[in-house]
């Protein structure tokens, strides 16, 4: 279990191999982003918070069936999780209105939608990661049909797995970004992380968000930010 070296660095997680081949651990670091990293500060002990979130709710994933690349919690800042081959592929899923969702269509943010929408963004910083279709992704040779279609299955059983346990906690989910990847086998596995960073987060009775959307807007400092977060792990940890 042991790491050995760095093997990529993005925003806000560090990815070290092990002396295991076909594992890593992930450090999560205290950096706050938004807007494609354009945004970027620190906020002292949130990776720390994020760590504890991620965990929990990969476990419970896990617990459902759903293949994760999480396999445990090895200190308060890092998972041990299975090596995998990422797909550079964000989607994410819209259960409300909002966000830039909201300007595209011009629709009051925290309207309910009755369809899910699931939406695509290519993984490229240098193209700024553009919204695409299935079809631009099978063309640019990032995926196939047969590997969406087989996503899109996963993400639909994530999404009732997920309202229905964060609605226990008194939690919306509103809105939430996933990656996957596949490991040696070519098997597809959850990837990444879900956390107030990856999710829009709304509290059943008032509203208040409980993600990093405050963050986004300056509405609120960076105590405000892990009084928030903070609030997520311990209503994610009542029974």
């Amino acid at each position: 279990m042991n790491k050995t070296d760095l093997l990529s660095e993005g925003k806000t997680k560090k990815i070290y191999n092990t002396k295991n081949n076909f594992e890593v651990i992930i450090h999560y670091k205290d950096n706050i982003t938004s807007f494609n990293g354009k945004k970027n500060e620190l906020i002292s002990y949130k990776g720390v918070l994020n760590n504890e979130i991620n965990s929990c709710i990969f476990k419970f994933l896990n617990s459902c069936g759903i293949k994760t690349h999480f396999i445990k919690k090895i200190n308060k800042r890092e998972q041990l999780c299975h090596k995998l081959k990422m797909i550079p592929i964000e989607f994410v899923v819209r259960n409300f209105i909002c966000g830039s969702l909201s300007k595209r269509l011009k629709i009051k943010e925290g309207t309910k939608i009755t369809n899910q929408i699931t939406e695509i963004f290519y993984k490229n910083d240098k193209l700024k990661d553009p919204f695409i279709n299935d079809n631009h992704a099978v063309f640019l040779g990032i995926s196939s049909y047969n590997e969406l279609n087989i996503i899109y299955k996963i993400i639909n059983n994530i999404n009732n797995y997920l309202n229905k346990y964060f609605y226990k906690k008194n939690i919306i989910l509103a809105d939430f970004k996933v990656e996957f990847g596949k490991n040696y086998k070519n098997e597809i596995f959850l990837s990444d992380e879900i956390s107030p960073d990856t999710c829009r987060l709304w509290d059943k009775i008032t509203m208040k968000k409980l993600d990093k959307d405050p963050f986004r807007k300056n509405m609120i400092n960076k105590k405000e930010i892990l009084n928030i977060y903070t609030e997520v792990l311990e209503r994610l940890n009542k029974e």
